[in-house]
């Protein structure tokens, strides 16, 4: 069974080692003080979207991921996952997954050290550049409020719609940043897998003490 699951993830595990053998290679380049070719091709690109209908729907979008909404929103959701699931565990694990996603986004923006294309304090872009802040924190955020909600619903189409909209927001919110022009498409790109990585470890964890308490519970 083993087995069988890791032939499964194969494809998502190559992905994510060739991933983070070219954030290797971006943070290098960076610390270098030069621009990585995926920032030096995308770049010419984010000009055209100034002052469109485009630009528009992206910088509303931009502030679901923005630090003044997800601080309440967190603690709002946290709250209601408790009551909903009847969980502790749940509300710690998204409230507490979040936080830790932004710490450590904190800490990577310090030791690289990168400075952002533009500045914007209306989008909440100030300090430094990499990686994306929106990308990594909402990935998991969204993400885990996400899988805790899939988790109470019975309905496997709509749990399939709730999850096809999630990812969308959090694409969306990520790629707002670039569109917008306060974040290269490297941070974007490296915030998203940090993201990820993150949320995939959370969702582990969780499922891991779940499955301990119910087996203690059942013995007991």
């Amino acid at each position: 069974m083993v087995l069988m699951m890791q032939k499964r993830f194969l494809p998502l595990y190559i992905a994510l080692i060739t991933l983070y053998i070219f954030i290797g290679i971006w943070v290098f380049t960076i610390k270098e003080g030069k621009l990585p070719f995926v920032d030096q091709w995308t770049g010419k690109y984010v000009e055209s979207f100034a002052d469109t209908a485009f630009y528009d729907l992206f910088w509303s979008v931009t502030h679901l991921g923005s630090e003044s909404f997800l601080i309440p929103f967190t603690v709002l959701v946290a709250i209601i996952l408790w009551i909903l699931c009847k969980d502790w565990l749940v509300a710690l694990f998204f409230s507490g997954g979040t936080l830790l996603s932004h710490l450590l986004n904190m800490f990577i923006k310090n030791m690289v050290a990168r400075e952002r294309p533009s500045i914007s304090v209306e989008a909440n872009a100030e300090g430094f550049s990499y990686p994306s802040g929106h990308s990594m924190i909402t990935m998991v955020c969204y993400g885990l409020l996400m899988y805790f909600l899939v988790r109470t619903i019975k309905n496997k189409k709509i749990g399939i719609l709730v999850q096809i909209g999630f990812a969308l927001l959090i694409f969306l919110i990520g790629t707002s940043r670039y569109i917008i022009h306060v974040h290269f498409a490297t941070d974007i790109i490296t915030g998203f897998t940090l993201g990820f990585s993150l949320l995939i470890l959370f969702i582990y964890l969780f499922e891991k003490i779940d499955g301990k308490r119910r087996i203690g519970k059942s013995q007991s």
